[in-house]
């Protein structure tokens, strides 16, 4: 069956399923943006089985896995990385000798360009731009990685779990990394791994806050853009940041025995002081996030996250978390910054962040030291150099 005859009977069909529905009385109902997305997922995998067959997505190359028993003392992290844009800061990461690093969003920017196409072509080229860079494959080759993603490299700006062509773009996503069996098994990109033994295990939780994430309310319109994003948030019980499924999968994850927990967000969990994308935006979910994690199975923890072309390092004592002091090092961007450190600094005051919000290039670093039961919080520049650093005993 020919593809341009495929795509438009699923673009049809979504249509259809999109439309208001007439019911007897000639009252009009509409579905909720999440309930078309999943019709329109399900109509379309007849579509993307054909797709699969006939074009060769592209993949990372190999990548080396780290062995359950190692016992990790570095690990380094990162987001926010334009696959046209200079690679410079891959080389840079390897020097400072990681055992492990975490690819948390904005991995590439394959919306920019999307013409809406269900084909998400515009996705693939980014992946094929990403699979031919020199600088990436060779970081790949030597250095195991666990990756998640953000908006830009799920699909679209701001996008969540009303994204109809979602399915598509996991598969992409888990094809191009080479996912692990866990991923692949399920809805969603979500996993988690244990590294060390019996007193030095390290849980790292990444969790996956696009595939299932509903919709945010808008601020209502004004002239003006907001100068610190355009969400408010929502106290809709409804509304969910992670889906049952995944929410249900992380109780399991944190009743696991661990010494330290590193939790994965490609968007900012702790911080109240902006409007963009955040864990803020839906309150009853962060709480929930909240006194999921102090329930945990006794461990430390430090929580990573990316998303904003800026980062630092935060603390919080949240209620919900019944008073536990909470750890936040966001890393972002790898090779997309927007201006000074000084001009977001004095932009985006908040109390939560200890330090200046770093807005040239960066990438993060976790040093534990088990005899000291400690893990350090730091953020590296361009060239290498440390921009802050934070250490917390556990």
């Amino acid at each position: 069956m020919r593809l341009v005859s495929l795509l438009g009977i699923a673009t049809a069909t979504v249509s259809l399923i999109a439309a208001p529905l007439i019911t007897e009385a000639g009252a009009r109902q509409t579905e909720s943006p999440q309930e078309v997305s999943v019709a329109a997922d399900e109509l379309l995998v007849p579509y993307y089985a054909r797709l699969r067959q006939s074009v060769v997505l592209p993949e990372a190359g190999p990548n080396p896995s780290l062995a359950g028993d190692t016992t990790l003392t570095r690990i380094a992290f990162g987001s926010c990385n334009h696959q046209s844009r200079s690679q410079h800061m891959w080389a840079q990461i390897a020097a400072q000798n990681p055992q492990l690093f975490l690819f948390i969003g904005d991995n590439n920017y394959g919306d920019q360009g999307w013409n809406g196409d269900a084909t998400l072509g515009a996705l693939r080229a980014a992946y094929e731009v990403q699979a031919s860079t020199p600088e990436l494959t060779d970081f790949r080759a030597n250095i195991p990685m666990m990756v998640t993603w953000d908006d830009h490299d799920f699909g679209f700006n701001d996008g969540g779990a009303n994204f109809a062509f979602r399915g598509w773009s996991e598969t992409i996503f888990e094809t191009f990394w080479n996912s692990t069996g866990e991923v692949r098994s399920r809805p969603g990109i979500y996993e988690s791994r244990t590294f060390g033994t019996d007193g030095q295990r390290t849980q790292i939780i990444v969790l996956d806050t696009r595939y299932f994430r509903s919709d945010f309310e808008r601020m209502p319109y004004t002239p003006q853009r907001p100068p610190l994003g355009p969400y408010v948030p929502s106290e809709d019980p409804s509304k969910t940041m992670l889906g049952d499924a995944q929410w249900e999968w992380l109780e399991q994850e944190l009743a696991k025995p661990a010494d330290l927990r590193i939790i994965v967000s490609s968007i900012q969990v702790l911080t109240d002081a902006h409007d963009y994308e955040a864990w803020e935006s839906l309150p009853l979910e962060r709480a929930k996030l909240y006194a999921m994690l102090t329930g945990r199975e006794d461990s430390g923890m430090v929580m990573l996250s990316g998303d904003r072309h800026a980062g630092g390092i935060y603390t919080d004592t949240p209620e919900a978390g019944g008073g536990e002091q909470m750890w936040e090092l966001t890393s972002s961007s790898l090779n997309y910054s927007f201006s000074s450190t000084e001009q977001n600094t004095a932009r985006e005051p908040d109390p939560k962040r200890l330090t200046d919000f770093i807005s040239e290039e960066n990438f993060g670093l976790v040093d534990i030291d088990w005899n000291a039961r400690s893990f350090t919080m730091s953020m590296r520049g361009s060239e290498g150099e440390e921009r802050v650093t934070r250490t917390v005993n556990w």
